[in-house]
């Protein structure tokens, strides 16, 4: 048994093994976990909105609270400013659910939500038109499109910039959804061939007698570990990016400029 030929076939099935498979009724197994990191994310704001005190003795809830006022201050009021209050719901559903479903998807045998376009899609959709909706209630409906081009312009400018900084809006749509999307999919192809690796060297050094094969097992290992670490700020780096996009995208839409 050849190692790297067996990890080189077993890679094309690994990466088979991300795309959606129906598991009942159309169902997905991306959206079995959505509804699953859904349920989970409303079950955690219940119990700690009711368990809250002013001073909090359990750590759990001390660490959810935290959480919210992180995106309260920093992704609010930091960023935002005037009016960030309304905005902070939004905000911190966003973040609270990317987080859930990116850890969920660290856990062996689950699929995050986020690994595939469809939902990354669909979340960035929600907060473009959540952003445009603010932006068209700020301003108004002609008053936001002439928004769109920064004021002060030379008339002959207008209409070009106001093409490019429309293509940048849009552009923020789909950046969103990519960035998430590729981010938490190459991180779980990255986890699965490490430990695929890690599998593939042990099978052969114990087939084969290998000693060598059995040590070069080790170093995949540890590879797996510390990329499951990364992985680990990664979901949360996701979630927090994705909410300060967003509410650097309110801020844009709803200030004069």
């Amino acid at each position: 048994m050849d190692p790297l030929a067996e990890l080189s076939a077993e890679v094309p099935h690994l990466q088979a093994s991300f795309d959606p498979v129906s598991v009942f009724g159309g169902v997905t197994q991306y959206i079995f976990f959505m509804i699953i990191c859904w349920i989970i994310t409303l079950v955690v704001v219940l119990v700690v909105g009711k368990k809250l005190t002013l001073i909090p003795t359990n750590k759990f809830i001390n660490t959810v609270e935290y959480g919210y006022q992180f995106v309260r201050n920093d992704m609010g009021e930091g960023i935002i400013g005037q009016g960030f209050k309304k905005h902070v719901p939004f905000l911190a559903t966003l973040f609270f659910f990317i987080l859930v479903s990116n850890f969920v998807g660290l856990i062996p045998g689950c699929k995050p939500p986020t690994g595939t376009i469809s939902v990354t899609w669909a979340l960035a959709t929600i907060s473009f038109v959540y952003f445009n909706y603010y932006g068209i209630k700020a301003h108004g409906g002609w008053g936001y499109i002439k928004s769109i081009a920064p004021s002060g312009l030379p008339v002959v400018m207008v209409p070009i910039i106001w093409f490019f900084e429309l293509f940048s809006l849009i552009l923020r749509w789909l950046t969103l959804a990519v960035r998430l999307y590729g981010n938490m999919f190459a991180g779980h192809m990255v986890l699965g061939i490490f430990a695929l690796a890690s599998s593939v060297f042990l099978m052969a050094g114990i087939e084969n007698i290998d000693i060598v094969s059995g040590i070069l097992t080790v170093p995949w290992f540890v590879l797996l570990i510390a990329m499951y670490a990364l992985e680990t700020l990664v979901a949360f780096l996701q979630a927090y990016v994705f909410t300060v996009l967003s509410s650097v995208y309110v801020s844009l839409a709803t200030s004069s400029h």
